[in-house]
């Protein structure tokens, strides 16, 4: 069916732009961090604030809104690979609330190093990038089996009508800042606006949802 196909590479082309912007940040972490040794706090606020931005994303894609509920109303057996991709969110959660433990604690407290925070990053994005790839292999082949006749049509319609409300999102609004890794000694809020900022607020660690 023609409305499948196109929602289905519609659905492949937000995977690529999500899967873009992890292997992104994930390359320009390991460069910034590459020749370095010791975190400070900004450093790991940074690190948290960019996890939880690219996690909490995940939540307003159309798989996770439209396509996801659409199987679940048409196949309740499919909850074992549902189970399965939301345990790979959880997986990247973990990811999170590790760094941000670590900027929520006193600086010289920490002993997550750059090292360290490389590998939490490496880890929190593999757990997304498997879970985009168990989408597009196992979750698109099974929408296609279960979901049929109308169901696509009004996925469709769901579709046009998130994209107008994103396109109004956009008229006006900041684009966001690009990766920009905060020098030792500045603060979180320097990321933002350039200025400094005397006792920056860690971020709170995220909870799974399920």
């Amino acid at each position: 069916m023609l409305t499948a196909t196109y929602i289905l590479v519609s659905l492949s082309v937000e995977q690529a732009s999500i899967r873009m912007s992890l292997l992104a940040f994930q390359k320009y972490m390991h460069v910034q961090l590459r020749h370095q040794s010791q975190l400070n706090l900004a450093q790991l606020q940074y690190a948290g604030d960019w996890l939880s931005r690219l996690y909490q994303g995940g939540y307003w894609r159309k798989v996770e809104m439209y396509l996801i509920p659409a199987i679940r109303q048409a196949a309740p057996h499919a909850d074992g690979l549902l189970n399965e991709l939301n345990g790979l969110n959880h997986a990247a959660l973990e990811s999170i609330n590790v760094v941000q433990q670590r900027a929520g604690a006193a600086i010289d407290q920490s002993e997550l190093q750059a090292e360290q925070l490389c590998a939490v990053i490496d880890a929190f994005c593999a757990a997304l990038l498997q879970r985009l790839e168990k989408e597009e292999r196992e979750l698109f082949a099974l929408a296609r089996k279960v979901i049929v006749g109308e169901a696509w049509f009004a996925i469709a319609y769901q579709f046009l009508a998130h994209d107008a409300r994103a396109q109004e999102a956009r008229r006006g609004k900041a684009q966001v800042l690009p990766f920009v890794l905060p020098a030792a000694g500045g603060s979180a809020e320097t990321i933002a606006n350039g200025t400094e900022s005397a006792s920056p607020v860690p971020p709170q660690p995220l909870r799974a949802q399920a």
